[in-house]
């Protein structure tokens, strides 16, 4: 194959298709969505075929755990993603909104209208739910898409493939407004990143080194984040069975996510009180803890913490824990070690958690919840295309609104400048 050629023919297809889906009606919208989800549903015999051909086909390349969590497809996640092209489906159009429509003194009225971006690019590692989160909400926000999952999810992706092609057929819009790269060739993602003319966002969605290669060398836009290095502050004036509970959920639900807990930060009034049984549980999970001294005074079975774990995504059952004092240094460790991505207080202290989320510099910043709920479907956005960690146009998990951006309009009647 000639990789150069065939995507050019790809983006080439997306322009033409953007161009379609930009004045496609929301009805129509709605109904390839639901249509997406039927044929999902009815199809999960073969998913779960072809997703059980790439976990061999890790399996024996030799990918770790938290990657091969990523890639599976259980029966639950299918659920989820056939709820989450439901929701899609039922949420507002954002597309040809008007707002802050105002008259001038000229006598013209000026407003703005929310537009889709046009063509996004989609490059994501491990995880073939992506394929239909990406593909629901680029649709929904009147956006085409290319799609390029890595070599290993490859015979779950092209199955995803095929019905949405078959949701898009069926409500009459245009089969190449989502269209997944068919090719393992790495050439691929450097053609897509490199293609201003074709595709007008770029969305990575993987590990450190594909986000870093594609933030280097993309001469398209980029909406990212580098790490998921959250954090969970137990404040002095924390509800002790409240942190518990949140400590443990925001670590061991899942391990391989950018939403989960790397580090936990303990006020040292605390610290005696939670620490104990917060062990206890996380070693019977099978986390392994890494201390300050601090920590190891009152653990001192666990390991002891050097500086880099302070900045360390582990994507694995390992927990950095750092007893410290007062709000301050929470808040100065979070600021200084912190991805920006999502950090947590526990507390009962309502002035401490106005403070705290004030001054945390992150995209998603929580008050007694579990980080683990840093997530677009978890939000009410139906799905998500990513998170952003940046700080111009989108941060946090990126919805529909995400997708858009705005233009003036101006409206007049015969009117001239003077």
């Amino acid at each position: 194959m000639n990789v150069e050629a065939y995507m050019i023919e790809l983006g080439q297809r997306a322009r033409e298709a953007s161009r379609l889906m930009a004045r496609a009606e929301t009805g129509i919208k709605n109904r390839a969505l639901l249509y997406m989800a039927e044929a999902i549903e009815a199809g999960r015999d073969t998913l779960a075929s072809a997703n059980q051909q790439d976990l061999e086909s890790a399996r024996a390349n030799g990918l770790d755990a938290a990657m091969l969590d990523r890639l599976e497809l259980t029966p639950a996640r299918i659920d989820t993603m056939v709820e989450g092209l439901r929701q899609v489906a039922t949420l507002a159009d954002p597309i040809g909104g008007i707002t802050d429509m105002n008259y001038r003194p000229s006598g013209i009225q000026v407003g703005k209208m929310r537009v889709p971006l046009g063509v996004i690019g989609i490059i994501y590692e491990s995880r073939p739910n992506v394929t239909v989160e990406a593909a629901s909400l680029c649709l929904k926000s009147g956006n085409a898409a290319i799609l390029r999952g890595g070599s290993e999810s490859i015979h779950s992706n092209q199955a995803i493939a095929a019905c949405i092609a078959a949701g898009l057929k069926r409500a009459g819009l245009p089969q190449t407004a989502v269209q997944v790269v068919e090719t393992t060739d790495r050439a691929a993602v450097g053609q897509l990143i490199t293609m201003p003319e074709y595709v007008d966002v770029i969305v990575p969605r993987g590990g450190k080194g594909l986000i870093e290669r594609v933030s280097r060398d993309a001469r398209v836009p980029v909406i990212k984040h580098l790490d998921g290095i959250c954090h969970v502050f137990i404040d002095s004036e924390a509800d002790i069975s409240k942190a518990i509970n949140i400590a443990l959920n925001a670590k061991t639900h899942r391990y391989g996510t950018c939403n989960t807990m790397e580090t936990l930060l303990v006020d040292s009034s605390v610290a005696a009180k939670v620490l104990p049984e917060l062990a206890g549980a996380y070693e019977q999970a099978g986390v392994e803890l890494r201390g300050c001294e601090r920590t190891r005074a009152l653990l001192p079975q666990i390991l002891a913490a050097t500086q880099e774990d302070w900045s360390t995504e582990y994507l694995a059952p390992i927990l950095s824990i750092r007893v410290l004092d007062g709000m301050d240094e929470a808040i100065s460790h979070i600021n200084q070690y912190g991805s920006h991505h999502t950090d947590a207080i526990v507390t009962e202290n309502y002035t401490k958690s106005r403070r705290f989320l004030r001054e945390v510099d992150s995209s998603s910043v929580m008050v007694n919840a579990s980080t683990r709920f840093a997530d677009g479907f978890e939000y009410g956005l139906g799905a998500e295309i990513g998170i952003s960690t940046d700080k111009i146009h989108a941060r946090g998990p990126v919805g529909l609104e995400g997708l858009t951006s705005q233009k003036y309009v101006v409206l007049g009647d015969g009117h001239i400048r003077q």
